[in-house]
């Protein structure tokens, strides 16, 4: 395993739109690897592939309770509303509030082709949310509905 550089904003990698995976070869495990020990390393909740430079639909999230992958992850439910602040690991120093659904449901692979479903709520339901927004070159920022001073939280 290896830690990647994560990209920040501006780089033109974070607004493109990531391409599906079509094998779950050697490199999209190593990828998967990589991706949790730089997400481990930065204290973040969550990392998309182009977040480190791959245009995949690849991504890793931790609340807490263990690592979750996700390959090819694709919103199927969604349910209710929640506002919180949010920030991100490509967005050093801003952190917005972020309306959500309260809870989703996301189909995807899982590292061993399997097709998975994984039920979130509340910070899970918007680390999926956000990680996804990633596949599709949008971020946080575009849609805070107002930034807060991170010294405040």
């Amino acid at each position: 395993m290896a830690t990647r550089v994560i990209r920040k904003v501006g780089d033109d990698v974070l607004r493109k739109v990531s391409r599906p995976v079509d094998s779950i070869n050697k490199n999209v495990l190593i990828l998967l690897d990589d991706m949790a020990e730089t997400m481990r390393n930065a204290n973040g909740v969550g990392l998309a592939a182009p977040q480190v430079g791959i245009l995949k639909r690849v991504v890793v999230i931790d609340v807490g309770e263990g690592i979750i992958e996700l390959i090819n992850p694709e919103i199927v439910h969604i349910e209710g509303k929640q506002m919180e602040v949010e920030g991100c690991l490509s967005v050093p120093g801003k952190l917005g509030e972020v309306e959500r659904p309260a809870k989703v449901i996301v189909k995807a692979l899982n590292r061993n082709g399997e097709e998975i479903r994984v039920e979130g709520t509340g910070l899970l339901a918007r680390a999926l949310c956000h990680e996804i927004d990633h596949l599709n070159g949008e971020l946080f920022i575009d849609k805070a509905i107002r930034f807060v001073d991170p010294n405040e939280e």
